[in-house]
């Protein structure tokens, strides 16, 4: 994969930084693990999963396979790789596809960046081990830092043989064969009731949190009451749907939509809803921040943002968001944001949003209110 030009791929729309990248050794040490197979594969019988640019699915187009099926959780992944498609002259190459059946049926090949999650791991080992050929291997690479043993023992779960190949460039690549297809029902999404918020979270396994309540949320609900009369609210990035249906069901005569960028999390937010009743008052959407809303268009906006990019701790996807509300936004119109205090976010929502205030603080979390100007 040498003649492949890692160095043209762009992350945009994602966040772009200096120390931010589009293409790592993890996904030259993928392609060149699987190069023999990759090149003698049928059309469509190869898969890439958790590809995050387009490096591996671009990569294995380059080295001949068509008919490719990928599936990226992240929105601004899909629109990444087809950006850099276009810029490699390789559109058409494959198809983006949602993680079910369909992305992995008849699959002889898997390319597969390993999530840092046991659980998403487990359900795309899971989906693979049901519905790929008998005979397909799975090559799963991740960078050896955020690798460990119970990977290993995820990949056993499913498939009879794994074993792990020599560590390059501070990458490795597990290898999984000898899939033993599960009995009964798929284990996901997954369901967990809390008694003491009356609330079940269902989640897929990529879902920020799963099935719990992260303490930043947690610390928001607390405030809910307070909420001022509008006829409708966004929750912006809304994960599993925990904000969102806690507000349908505190506000019966509330619209609320929640979006999110990752798949698994518009999936969760919707049979979150779904078991909490108040399917009928959420509408769970996909997209990139607030990009498919029209300016001024929103009275209220929820938020409780992500303080990383993937790996990295970046303020970049936060300030983002702050971004896309404040155009989303109607003059007056509000945004309750909670953040970890740390990161003192309050500035930088002066300045994109409008006038700010306090409205609760504890020992890690602060929920602001900002006014659109």
């Amino acid at each position: 994969m040498t003649d492949f030009a890692f160095d043209r791929l762009r992350r945009w729309p994602d966040v772009e930084s200096p120390n931010l990248f589009a293409a790592d050794a993890t996904d030259r040490l993928l392609l060149e693990t699987a190069a023999a197979d990759i090149a003698t594969a049928m059309p469509g019988e190869v898969t890439v999963i958790g590809d995050r640019y387009g490096a591996l699915t671009l990569g294995a187009a380059h080295a001949g396979a068509t008919g490719i099926r990928t599936h990226q959780d992240a929105l601004s992944g899909e629109r990444a790789l087809a950006n850099n498609a276009e810029v490699h002259s390789l559109t058409g190459s494959f198809t983006s596809m949602p993680l079910d059946a369909s992305v992995v049926s008849g699959a002889r090949v898997v390319l597969l960046q390993l999530p840092r999650s046991l659980d998403a791991l487990a359900e795309i080992t899971e989906l693979i081990a049901r519905h790929a050929t008998a005979d397909v291997t799975v090559y799963a690479g991740g960078r050896v830092k955020h690798m460990t043993h119970a990977m290993n023992d995820v990949l056993g779960e499913h498939f009879g043989a794994v074993t792990a190949q020599l560590a390059q460039q501070k990458s490795r690549v597990l290898v999984a064969r000898d899939p033993a297809p599960p009995a009964g029902d798929p284990a996901w999404p997954a369901r967990e009731s809390h008694r003491d918020l009356d609330l079940v979270v269902c989640a897929h396994g990529a879902a920020f949190a799963g099935t719990k309540i992260d303490i930043g949320t947690r610390f928001f609900l607390g405030f809910l009451e307070q909420l001022p009369a509008a006829t409708q609210a966004i929750d912006l990035g809304c994960g599993t749907g925990v904000i969102a249906t806690a507000v349908a069901r505190a506000r019966p005569g509330m619209r609320v939509t929640a979006t999110d960028q990752s798949a698994a999390a518009v999936a969760s937010a919707r049979e979150t809803a779904l078991a909490n009743g108040v399917a009928d008052r959420i509408t769970v959407v996909r997209d990139d921040g607030l990009s498919g809303w029209e300016t001024s268009s929103a009275e209220l906006i929820l938020l409780n943002p992500p303080f990383h990019v993937g790996a990295t701790v970046h303020a970049g996807i936060a300030e983002k968001l702050f971004v896309d509300a404040a155009r989303v936004l109607t003059p007056g119109g509000e945004l309750w944001t909670v953040w970890n205090s740390h990161l003192g976010y309050r500035p930088v929502l002066e300045r994109l949003v409008g006038p700010t205030r306090q409205l609760g603080r504890n020992s890690k979390f602060t929920v602001t209110v900002s006014t659109r100007r």
